[in-house]
């Protein structure tokens, strides 16, 4: 079918191509002229405004936008008088699922139909398929079946579970109609809530590994330093790479992730390339938020969203706070921060 595509970049682009791969006929647009012209060279149509765009669409038309949350209402109000009665937008960013109500409702009242779809898969989507959460009316999300049938991965990527009525529902096909409008996006949003969580306990477990050989390590002995009471029982140079892969072997924690982060580490065992600051997006935060609305307790996702804070410098103030208080109440003196090798880092 026809789909046209807003947003060309590390997702949107790729999506095109496996849309194109899958025989779909499909119209872009971007701010980048050579997006454009990178997906015209596979096959897609290409246009210089969102005028041409909605021009080479077929009513009823199914609009695709790709592009950051706080983008969408600027090119809403540029594009939605363009478009027609029967048209469909589809918002595949990872927008907050308030938004979504609200733009569902001001486009009915055009006729417009909304459709919102939380997208995981990342750059690895071309090939191995997009996880697609998706809320909206269901003759829309029915129209967009075709559309959402080739960018999922397809029931073959994973076993049928045991038990499951495989005709229940596309789950099994890496799709699924979550609810009406914003279900998707808040389907979304917990999942991303709970990456967090999962990416943090990775890398808490490698870094208390990492540091299993403080025993080996000279240790200043003064008032300010806690003794470590035991040294002998941290003698172990672990080989972060090495375990990481025989994790991936059958271990109850194996997942996706953690083959990207024996990816990581087998490149760089140190991961120097990386100076560790955490951005956070939005979902975390509306995760968190949605827990607190319905009086349910999160605190794994909870930390791990607030250590994204302090990665990236948003606890200095604080932790200097705590430093003034304890040299005035106890003439406490900072010590120099300290690398894994008990080297000073300034």
């Amino acid at each position: 079918m026809q789909i046209g595509m807003i947003g060309l970049g590390r997702m949107g682009a790729s999506m095109v191509t496996r849309l194109l791969g899958g025989g779909h006929d499909c119209v872009v647009h971007d701010q980048s002229p050579e997006g454009v012209a990178r997906l015209v060279a596979l096959g897609g149509t290409g246009s210089t405004s969102l005028q041409q765009f909605v021009e080479l669409l077929t009513p009823p038309r199914a609009v695709w936008l790709m592009v950051p949350a706080a983008a969408v209402d600027t090119l809403l109000e540029q594009l939605t008088p363009l478009l027609q009665p029967g048209d469909i937008i589809i918002d595949g960013g990872n927008s907050h699922y308030h938004d979504d109500l609200r733009r569902a409702a001001a486009l009915a009242a055009l006729n417009i139909a909304h459709v919102d779809v939380g997208t995981s898969g990342g750059v690895a989507g071309l090939d191995r398929g997009y996880c697609l959460m998706i809320g909206g009316g269901k003759e829309p999300v029915q129209h967009l079946a075709p559309v959402f049938a080739t960018l999922a991965p397809g029931a073959g990527t994973a076993a049928a579970t045991p038990g499951r009525d495989a005709c229940h529902s596309s789950a099994d096909q890496g799709w699924l109609h979550c609810g009406p409008h914003g279900a998707g996006h808040f389907v979304k949003m917990v999942h991303n809530g709970i990456e967090y969580g999962v990416m943090a306990a990775y890398a808490e477990g490698l870094n208390i590994l990492r540091h299993a050989n403080v025993g080996s390590r000279d240790h200043t002995v003064d008032a300010e330093t806690t003794p470590l009471r035991c040294p002998t029982h941290y003698q172990y140079e672990m080989d972060l790479p090495e375990i990481a892969e025989v994790w991936r072997r059958g271990s109850v924690i194996g997942s996706w992730l953690l083959d990207l982060t024996a990816a990581a580490l087998a490149a760089d065992p140190t991961l120097g390339g990386y100076e560790g600051r955490i951005s956070d997006s939005g979902e975390g935060r509306w995760t968190v938020q949605a827990a607190v609305d319905e009086a349910v307790p999160a605190p794994v996702l909870s930390a791990a969203l607030y250590a994204r804070f302090g990665s990236r410098g948003d606890a200095d103030f604080a932790n200097r706070v705590q430093s003034a208080m304890r040299h005035e109440f106890g003439g406490h003196v900072e010590k120099p921060l300290q690398g894994p090798a008990g080297g000073d880092l300034k």
